[in-house]
């Protein structure tokens, strides 16, 4: 167990970037959707929650405690889809949950890449995991105010919870990067505003991250 713990925590950031695009892009290689809602969601949630314990390895008690919680947590919600899918109140519970989870893996993160003076694959794999990170908040978030009025977006398929996932999935990582199609659109005032928080938000992080790696890499060669 020990040498697992070990493996996990020296691989952290690779692994957390492997679970969190398995999490957001299985759906490129999955047909039925529903079997995808049932059963891949919850073991893409192992795989996520597993990834993410190396980041908690020798942060604290607490920390590694409140990880394992909300781990078992958000592992446990998906399968409750079975029983209580049609209900709209467990959808908006479960975004709640999800919001949480990520942005304290998020915070992480941020906190480890501000730190070293050095550049090395931790620190690119990350740069990247933060990325990923915020589409996963900006995907749960804007899933619990649609989940509340199904009107607040034009363009989503609401035929299953998977569609209506990937959906937001794609409408999350085209207003990150800026490239905005347009087929689907925020349609009431408060989607409006977060979608763009969100677009200022990963503006705003890729900025300071190129910030950070220029600083590291110009302290490298200093020393």
């Amino acid at each position: 167990m020990q040498k697992i713990l070990h493996y996990i925590h020296k691989r952290k950031y690779e692994l957390l970037l492997f679970a969190l695009i398995q999490h957001l892009f299985i759906g490129i290689f999955l047909r039925d959707l529903p079997f995808y809602t049932k059963v891949i969601w919850p073991i893409n949630m192992v795989i996520l929650g597993i990834a993410s314990v190396g980041v908690f390895v020798e942060k604290g008690h607490w920390k590694n405690l409140i990880q394992q919680i909300l781990f078992l947590w958000v592992f446990v919600l998906p399968i409750g889809l079975t029983f209580y899918g049609s209900n709209p109140y467990y959808f908006i519970f479960l975004n709640i949950s999800y919001v949480v989870f990520f942005l304290f893996i998020f915070w992480e993160v941020l906190k480890y890449l501000i730190k070293p003076s050095y550049i090395n694959t931790d620190i690119i794999s990350a740069s990247a995991c933060g990325y990923f990170l915020l589409i996963e908040i900006s995907t749960f978030l804007l899933q619990f105010f649609v989940y509340q009025n199904p009107q607040s977006f034009k363009g989503i398929d609401f035929s299953s919870p998977a569609n209506t996932y990937i959906d937001l999935v794609y409408f999350s990582a085209i207003t990150l990067t800026s490239i905005g199609f347009g087929d689907i659109t925020p349609n009431a005032h408060h989607t409006k505003l977060i979608t763009s928080f969100f677009g200022i938000t990963g503006q705003f992080y890729s900025v300071v991250l190129v910030g950070i790696l220029i600083s590291k890499f110009t302290s490298n060669n200093d020393k």
